[in-house]
């Protein structure tokens, strides 16, 4: 600004940043150094930092553990909570080691896209695992039909992920080998691994669809939850998208378990007649 514009005042400058902060395209931070610092919050995902005390750079991430606990604790004190901030303080992998810190830092929203993918692809593998599992044990011929379909679009929709992985990475040569912006542990091996390792102990038909609506259901709400929560973004629309992807799998797989429920139901049993007196009439 003093390039351009000598006559604007310090005091000009924080009058437009709060005035960002009032708009809701910046949020104040306090990192313990006597003074705020700004960050933009457009498309910008609320998040955590790890600062260092030696050189005070922030590295930001977004953990949906650390949520959790802090939504289970404020609902077990009936607290309603509508603000959290976590820091944490200590030193960073380049103060310790000496080494230089990148030159350039890549935009959140590039990493959050980078991230978002990475789970939909863990999750995309463990469901083509599970359905390709329950394809090869279930004895039901409808039911195996519609395990074999479900295997073939985890199976398709893999492989435009995975396309879709490799065009975020093309944008910056150095992205694949950056730290992680989101940590979701339970996602790390994919949401439907859990439930691969049941399958693998034998289950019957019954059992195996209400495996997969389990898996479906739980990844359903872990991607529509998150999503919703993500500023406008690529991370966002990605795990919204596959959040419809596994609405629409669970709604088949309860149709198929109510129609297996049903054809069981309506089989006929066998009954022994009953035995009459030697020399009885009808």
């Amino acid at each position: 600004m003093r390039s351009n514009d000598h006559r604007i005042s310090r005091a000009t400058v924080y009058r437009a940043l709060q005035w960002m902060v009032d708009a809701g395209i910046a949020r104040k931070v306090d990192f313990g150094e006597g003074r705020f610092r700004f960050e933009h919050s457009y498309r910008h995902p609320r998040h955590f930092h790890l600062i260092c005390k030696t050189c005070n750079h922030s590295y930001e991430f977004l953990s949906s553990d650390i949520e959790n606990l802090i939504e289970e604790i404020a609902g077990a004190r009936a607290f309603d909570a509508d603000k959290s901030v976590v820091q944490i303080y200590g030193t960073c992998d380049a103060c310790r080691t000496g080494r230089r810190h990148p030159e350039e830092e890549v935009p959140t929203d590039l990493l959050l896209a980078r991230d978002a993918l990475r789970i939909a692809i863990a999750t995309e593998r463990s469901g083509l695992e599970f359905y390709g599992r329950a394809a090869r044990l279930t004895q039901d011929a409808r039911g195996r039909r519609v395990f074999k379909r479900l295997a073939a679009e985890e199976s398709e929709h893999l492989a435009k992920l995975e396309a879709r992985y490799q065009e975020v990475l093309a944008q910056d040569p150095d992205l694949e080998s950056r730290p992680a912006f989101l940590f979701f542990k339970g996602a790390a091996d994919g949401l439907f691994a859990a439930g691969a390792e049941v399958l693998a102990k034998g289950v019957d038909d019954r059992q195996a669809l209400m495996i997969g609506i389990r898996c479906e259901r739980g990844s359903h709400r872990f991607f529509k939850r998150y999503g919703e929560r993500f500023e406008d973004s690529e991370g966002k629309r990605i795990f919204l998208e596959f959040a419809d992807e596994e609405r629409e799998h669970l709604e088949l797989l309860i149709r198929e378990y109510k129609s297996l429920v049903r054809r069981q139901s309506a089989k006929p049993v066998r009954r022994r007649a009953a035995s009459r007196p030697r020399g009885a009439h009808v």
